[in-house]
């Protein structure tokens, strides 16, 4: 499964931006997709993740309320709507895909769950 996310870009604090992530290869397989996001000199950090169904959905804390995690499993496409955004967003965002339909939150969370990954796109929020 190759995945390949776009839509970052340069935006002001409170403003909106959509990313994407397109996959292909065997997409036919029920896939948990998430996204993570890495700031300047900072670890890796799970942002929101979806189920194959589309149903379940997990977010960090720090985005919960402001960022909607969805997925168009037609397009082998998932989406990350973020609003009202701040500096503290920027960052480069990842998408993952794990071969499982579903996973409990606290597994859904954790990089090691993944199996593949997007090369990545990064946010910048200006203040």
């Amino acid at each position: 499964v190759q995945l390949q996310a776009s839509g970052g870009g340069l935006v002001q604090a409170g403003d909106s931006l959509r990313l994407s992530c397109a996959s292909s290869g065997r997409t036919s397989s029920p896939y948990i997709m998430a996204w993570f996001r890495q700031a300047p000199g900072k670890e890796r950090d799970f942002v929101a993740s979806i189920s194959w169904s589309g149903y379940t959905t997990y977010y960090a804390d720090s985005v919960k309320g402001r960022f909607t995690i969805s997925r168009d499993n037609a397009k082998n496409t998932v989406f990350l709507q973020m609003n009202s955004l701040k500096p503290e967003d920027t960052a480069v965002y990842y998408c993952a895909a794990a071969p499982k339909a579903s996973l409990p939150e606290t597994h859904s969370r954790q990089e090691v769950e993944y199996a593949y990954w997007g090369q990545g796109t990064l946010v910048t929020v200006s203040s």
